[in-house]
């Protein structure tokens, strides 16, 4: 039954089918919540063997729930289901290959592979043996590989014969050993089935790394420790509500922070059958999958559910009765997809914010509570919300300033890899993290996003760094100079935009265009590829220092935009 909405109603939503849910109150739940009750509802960890792999799958089938399914895959072509005593065995296989190998504790592990059930087991073995796993998204190019490898010295790689032709091996002096998983396969069916090949480490020992694009420089390497296992268990247990017969999708895939944190430990440390969907984004079989594996919680994008939304009543042609819980994640999130998703499922989509340093769910909507349309949701129970001013000193409720969290937390990033200065940058003296991004809060607690401090592109969900994107495209032998910005588009919340001037002998024409478009998509990623290129005889710049005013820019394509509707009458 679809959910009816009057025009007085459209500005918050009450909660939907609340009976069960895991958080029922939330005013008691924040006033006597510690991370310690979190941490104790683990199995080893409380005893300080800590070990994220084992708390996922392990554990499950020690006590009692090894023929539970674990996971449900799909690519369209084939389909696969694994219990959890089942990825006990392929991960211990793995993990004991990466034993033999030399492999210890603190190595760091890359793994490179589509989104499969091997790309989710791999990364558990590289963790299960006390290494640290460094996923890469599928679509990373050369460059993006090379990079995030050398900047953290890697020394192991699994990979398949597709994706490792991206691999610049000679140029990563630090790697050990490559396996493709076809070889990781074999070597594992060879090895004896002994001891548990498990690791125990301490809290603070890594196990989880992800690069992150900033405004300025390369991509920075977010390391995360053992201790966040409970963040990530309590944040799966409340605000994705994991229960006892949920079937759990996540549509992002590992390479990013949301399809690890989210897609792999969450879920699994609450015990939930994992949905993997090896294809691309396709609205008939996303609803098809839904209906085909009965999915009840799903966690996807605001550029996803967008998309979805553009495709009208193709809904309609599937059973998504099993739906009970919606959210999303990597940018703000529309209250008309929310009012759209609520009238058409008569399920409420929640917004969460965190972010890729922080290592778990900060401020959340819960299946519980109303939702006010707008909003990024309230405090997670244990987490302290500001807003600052520019000295760092809260302001009063409906200001807007700095979002900023009081540190520290469990999930919180352990370090930015070798960099100590770029990690102290984020605190305040008076003890807060600082976001990056600018917000208000209401009476009520609620935090409503106004918008970022510097200029990080947020295109489809995915962060983008303007400067990695400007020295790819300088690279080109037709340009001289770029500037990038993430222009404001209704589906995407934002494309990569490019201006850039061109060196002497090149001349404008649309073949040299989407020549230098493709060349930043084969050479760095897809996703960061400029959906727009527009070439000027000269950039904007700082008159000391000659840097190039990307605000400028962004401002000059605001002012067309709005010129354009008002011609257009909107």
């Amino acid at each position: 039954m679809t959910a009816q909405l009057t025009k007085e109603k459209r500005t918050i939503l009450p909660p939907v089918r609340t009976s069960k849910a895991n958080l029922q109150d939330y005013d008691k739940t924040i006033n006597e919540f510690s991370w310690d009750d979190a941490l104790n509802e683990l199995a080893k960890a409380p005893a300080g063997q800590w070990n994220a792999a084992y708390e996922c799958i392990d554990r499950h089938a020690d006590e009692g729930y090894g023929e539970k399914t674990a996971l449900l895959f799909t690519d369209g072509d084939r389909e696969e289901g694994y219990s959890f005593s089942e990825v006990k065995q392929i991960t211990d296989n793995y993990a004991r290959v990466l034993l033999k190998n030399g492999v210890k504790k603190g190595d760091r592990v890359f793994i490179f592979l589509p989104k499969s059930p091997d790309c989710y087991f791999t990364i558990l073995a590289a963790i299960k043996v006390g290494a640290i796993a460094g996923p890469l998204f599928e679509a990373f190019m050369e460059d993006a590989v090379k990079d995030r490898m050398t900047d953290c010295e890697a020394q192991y790689l699994i990979t398949d014969a597709a994706l490792g032709k991206r691999v610049p091996y000679e140029e990563i002096p630090s790697l050990i050993k490559t396996w493709d998983i076809s070889e990781l396969q074999q070597e594992a069916e060879s090895l004896p089935e002994d001891d548990s090949p498990v690791v125990w480490v301490d809290k603070e020992d890594g196990m989880l790394i992800h690069y992150t694009s900033g405004s300025t420089g390369k991509p920075k390497g977010v390391l995360h420790a053992h201790r966040a296992i409970p963040h990530q268990y309590i944040t799966g247990k409340w605000v994705l509500d994991i229960q006892e017969d949920d079937v759990y999708w996540c549509t992002s895939h590992p390479g990013w922070v949301t399809g690890s944190v989210y897609g792999v430990f969450a879920p699994w440390l609450n015990r939930a059958t994992v949905v993997i969907h090896g294809g691309r984004f396709d609205a008939e079989q996303w609803y098809e999958l839904i209906e085909k594996f009965k999915v009840s919680v799903w966690y996807s994008a605001p550029t996803a559910f967008r998309m979805l939304m553009s495709q009208g009543v193709a809904y309609k042609n599937y059973d998504l009765s099993s739906l009970r819980h919606i959210l999303s994640v990597g940018e703000p999130l529309n209250p008309e997809v929310i009012y759209w998703t609520y009238e058409k499922f008569g399920v409420r989509i929640h917004d969460t914010w965190w972010m890729t340093e922080t290592g778990g769910h900060l401020i959340v909507n819960l299946p519980s509570q109303p939702i006010k349309p707008g909003s990024m949701g309230r405090a997670f129970p244990g987490i302290e919300v500001g807003i600052l001013d520019e000295n760092n000193d809260p302001l009063p409720r409906g200001e807007t300033g700095k979002l900023a969290v009081k540190a520290p937390w469990p999930g919180l990033m352990k370090e930015i890899w070798k960099n100590e200065a770029k990690y102290r940058s984020y605190f305040t003296d008076n003890g807060w993290y600082i976001s990056g991004d600018t917000a208000y809060q209401d009476d009520d607690g609620y935090v409503f996003f106004n918008g970022r401090d510097d200029d990080l592109i947020k295109t489809s969900g995915e962060r983008v760094g303007p400067f990695e994107v400007e020295s790819k495209l300088i690279e080109h032998p037709a340009v001289a100079e770029a500037g990038v910005i993430g222009k404001p588009d209704p589906v995407r919340g934002e494309i990569i935009k490019a201006f850039v001037t061109l060196r002497e002998g090149y001349s404008e024409t649309p073949d040299l265009v989407e020549e230098i478009r493709v060349f930043v998509k084969t050479e760095l990623a897809a996703h960061a590829a400029p959906k727009e290129i527009e070439i000027l005889n000269e950039l904007p710049k700082t008159k000391i220092s000659g840097k190039i005013l990307r605000r400028v820019l962004k401002d000059r394509e605001i002012k067309k935009l709005r010129q354009e509707k008002g011609a257009s009458g909107q």
